[in-house]
């Protein structure tokens, strides 16, 4: 599968789109997600389709149906350069380990402003949701290899519009 991903992401290199995943899915599917800082829109679809399904092609990757759409509103985020980027959003964390025996938080995503992607001990803290009536505001530290998982977690209103 990482010989996939990397083959995805050469073939999207220059098209001015992040690949965030690939995937196989039951039934030949093969589902590819992208994204973009100002959002995906159907054309990078479009065009991320058509560009893949030539290179799939060419290296003979067995697949019936291609897929290709964005994360969501609820985006993984799956490495360092993920947290860097999303820095002060809402998400969803799962630890590998629990931590005062819990291992999902949500809270709101502090990265340190020098921060890079080459930095594998970089130090993020999440800001977790006051519970019940107090209001202090507490802090949880992690490292990238502490994450078991991590998505993008904004409140909605009705309307579908984030707050």
């Amino acid at each position: 599968m990482a010989d996939i991903f990397a083959l995805t992401q050469q073939a999207l290199a220059g098209m001015g789109v992040e690949l965030v995943d690939v995937e196989r899915a039951p039934m030949g599917l093969l589902r590819v997600t992208i994204d973009r800082p100002e959002g995906v829109r159907i054309e990078d679809c479009e065009q991320a389709s058509k560009q893949l399904s030539r290179v799939y092609e060419v290296e003979n990757i067995d697949y019936k149906r291609l897929e290709v759409g964005s994360p969501g509103v609820d985006r993984p985020l799956k490495n360092i350069s993920d947290f860097i980027r999303f820095a002060n959003e809402r998400v969803e964390l799962k630890l590998r380990a629990p931590v005062n025996n819990r291992k999902v938080f949500v809270g709101t995503l502090r990265a340190p402003e020098d921060a890079t992607a080459d930095d594998e001990g970089l130090e993020f803290g999440l800001e977790l949701e006051p519970e019940g009536k107090s209001q202090q505001v507490e802090v949880l530290r992690f490292v990238f290899a502490d994450v078991d998982r991590a998505k993008l977690n904004p409140v909605l209103d009705f309307k579908g519009k984030k707050r």
